[in-house]
């Protein structure tokens, strides 16, 4: 598609949190803020000519490899929240985003997010086909205190469950969806906490892909303020998430 004549490097979109999108409390959940983060992304691409559509011309799409999300405060029901988005930096095969949430003016969500291109034919990295020096770079405007993290899986960490992967969780690229990931971590965390709204902060790793029918395992460890769950297939690690606690 060809660049929107509105086109700005920094996008901004409005949603409206609906109850489909809230947990019994009201407020916002986890997994519904990154399906909105990511069609936010998503939209800032397309209007710059970088969609899935453009780049699946040369068999490319954009895969997540690590994102960070510092909570301040959650959104809830009937809110209207504003998702800023912008490019640190795109060189190559990978780019790193910021994004901001706010409602009522008053920023309340800060992420900062670490792409990838990646051949859906050869399922491997390559650098970006298409031009995007229209694009303006924000190297210096961080929407988090601290960038994305490696995480360390702790090797005494405890098997929660087995899970084979169904067509539910998989996305357009035909592979596991990233929010999926979140949301079998999450699942098992006790409901007390996520209702009393817990969470400072979100780090994610992507570190391999998943397709239909393979069979996973989720893994827990924890440490007096932070939760890391990990996945594993055949006792290699897909993903893990550190979740740390308020």
């Amino acid at each position: 598609m060809p660049i929107a004549p509105n086109f700005s490097s920094i996008y901004s979109q409005e949603w409206e949190i609906n109850f489909m999108q809230c947990t019994p409390n009201g407020y916002l959940r986890y997994t519904d803020l990154c399906n909105m983060l990511q069609l936010t992304a998503a939209a800032h691409s397309e209007s710059g000519g970088f969609s899935f559509i453009d780049m699946q011309k040369f068999d490319q799409a954009w895969v997540l490899s690590r994102m960070r999300i510092e909570i301040a405060k959650l959104p809830k029901w009937k809110d209207i929240i504003t998702i800023k988005t912008w490019i640190n930096s795109l060189e190559n095969s990978r780019s790193v985003r910021a994004m901001e949430v706010s409602a009522n003016g008053e920023k309340c969500i800060g992420v900062e997010t670490f792409w990838a291109v990646f051949n859906t034919k050869t399922r491997r990295p390559e650098g970006m086909v298409l031009a995007h020096d229209h694009c303006e770079k924000y190297p210096e405007n961080r929407a988090t205190s601290q960038p994305f993290l490696k995480i360390e899986i702790d090797e005494s960490k405890q098997l929660l469950f087995e899970r084979k992967v169904v067509m539910s969780d998989l996305d357009i690229v035909n592979h596991v969806n990233n929010v999926k990931y979140l949301e079998w971590c999450l699942d098992v965390v006790d409901e007390t906490i996520m209702l009393n709204k817990s969470i400072a902060s979100l780090d994610m790793n992507f570190l391999k892909e998943l397709s239909l029918g393979e069979v996973v395992e989720i893994h827990e460890s924890n440490a007096e303020s932070q939760t890391v769950f990990s996945i594993t297939k055949d006792s290699k690690s897909v993903f893990a998430l550190a979740v740390n606690w308020k």
